[in-house]
């Protein structure tokens, strides 16, 4: 799964739109709460970017393929308590329970942990499930291709690119 710099926006209303009412979270200051979520996803962005990065410069020092990336993330993630992947949303939702606890923002928690970490999970995944969709995209164009082979990965990254350019997507 995967957070999209277009989907924050959609996502921090979504968190709002359901957690504020007067059987979930209560507010002094809606916008300022709606900040706070923002800030939130915007940090998983930057980490996750940042760890790419580093990714990157680790398969160059050590003259590594490209196709060891996501593993050497995964390994720099978790030596940083960092959820990539299918763990993005667990750790984004963590994140957001710190949050509400610590947040000047939010007066009142009305439910227990777990019934706001299915909310946030709900919404986390509904909106973050685009990556899965368009990987599934991208597959169906390039039936024709083995996919262990260079000449896969290169039309696999051209499609992806159309792809998101189509759906709006980065």
């Amino acid at each position: 799964m995967r957070l999209y710099a277009n989907k924050v926006s959609t996502i921090r209303d979504a968190i709002a739109r359901t957690l504020i009412a007067p059987d979930c979270l209560e507010v002094s200051d809606r916008e300022e709460f709606k900040a706070d979520v923002e800030s939130v996803l915007k940090e998983y962005r930057r980490k996750d970017r940042e760890l790419t990065e580093q990714a990157k410069d680790i398969l160059e020092h050590r003259g590594l393929p490209y196709s060891e990336l996501f593993r050497t993330k995964r390994q720099l993630a978790d030596a940083e308590d960092f959820g990539i992947g299918d763990d993005s949303v667990q750790w984004i939702t963590n994140q957001m329970l710190e949050l509400f606890m610590q947040s000047q923002h939010v007066d009142e928690i009305y439910v227990d942990d777990a019934t706001l970490r299915r909310k946030l999970r709900d919404i986390l995944r509904r909106h973050m499930q685009a990556d899965e969709d368009i990987d599934r995209e991208v597959r169906r164009h390039l039936k024709h291709l083995n996919d262990n082979t260079e000449a896969f990965e290169i039309e696999y990254q051209k499609q992806l690119e159309m792809v998101k350019r189509k759906h709006g997507l980065e």
